[in-house]
């Protein structure tokens, strides 16, 4: 008998999908090229990034959205057709212009530099999709169809974010704090496992009312029981 194990006891493979990752692009240049709607909600979700944008557009193509956010000087404005040179330090491209010759040529120009981008209506020229995202201050929810029906991505995401408890966001940024607290507290990196596994008790046993109302004080008093393993409960907590 063979000593390997079954193939049923692992996750079975399904291709034809997305990496989906949280992509860290603080202080990354992104290069949009076009200034229509599509690139007004391209250029909001990598200034929600903190992305720093370039907009190459004649002003005379900028819609009102667009146009707003170069004179508040959100983005840089290059106020001309796009032109190869144009690529020059970008990290990230994106591409939204209604011109499927010149969309091919930018795209192929990011391939030569190895440049990420994406091509608007254009799958096969897309290093990378956008879904339909709900966001509640650090809390992120992003749905993906990997091209297919981004309609219907929007509708999933809908049902999704129903489902979610409208303080949700203002949990999660009390549970970001009390980490944060708690590594100061114990910041060698062999008290790692100790001090996930400690949050995760704080995040199940709390309910999502505790953790909002959680105050700095109750964050001292729960870290003091950092130390011996336990998880307080939030009276136990203030009564320290």
């Amino acid at each position: 008998m063979s000593s390997h194990p079954t193939m049923s006891k692992f996750p079975e493979v399904q291709g034809g999908g997305s990496l989906i990752l949280a992509w860290q692009i603080k202080d990354k240049h992104v290069l949009v090229v076009g200034g229509g709607e599509v690139a007004a909600g391209r250029i909001l979700n990598v200034l929600n990034a903190d992305a720093r944008v370039t907009v190459v557009c004649p002003a005379s193509g900028l819609n009102e959205e667009v146009a707003f956010r170069v004179s508040e000087k959100q983005v840089a404005h290059i106020d001309r057709n796009f032109e190869p040179h144009d690529l020059d330090g970008a990290d990230m491209v994106m591409c939204a212009i209604d011109d499927p010759e010149a969309s091919s040529e930018v795209w192929k120009l990011c391939k030569e530099r190895r440049i990420a981008a994406n091509i608007a209506d254009v799958p096969p020229e897309c290093d990378f999709y956008f879904g339909s995202v709900h966001r509640d201050g650090p809390l992120q929810v992003m749905v993906s169809t990997n091209g297919n029906g981004p309609k219907l991505a929007s509708i999933v995401r809908k049902k999704i974010a129903e489902t979610l408890p409208s303080n949700m966001g203002a949990a999660i940024e009390n549970v970001g704090r009390l980490r944060k607290k708690l590594r100061e507290v114990a910041p060698n990196p062999e008290q790692g496992p100790k001090r996930m596994k400690w949050m995760s008790g704080v995040c199940e046993q709390w309910s999502l009312e505790e953790l909002v109302s959680m105050t700095e004080k109750d964050m001292d008093g729960v870290l003091s029981f950092y130390e011996s393993g336990k998880v307080p409960t939030i009276q136990e907590a203030r009564a320290e």
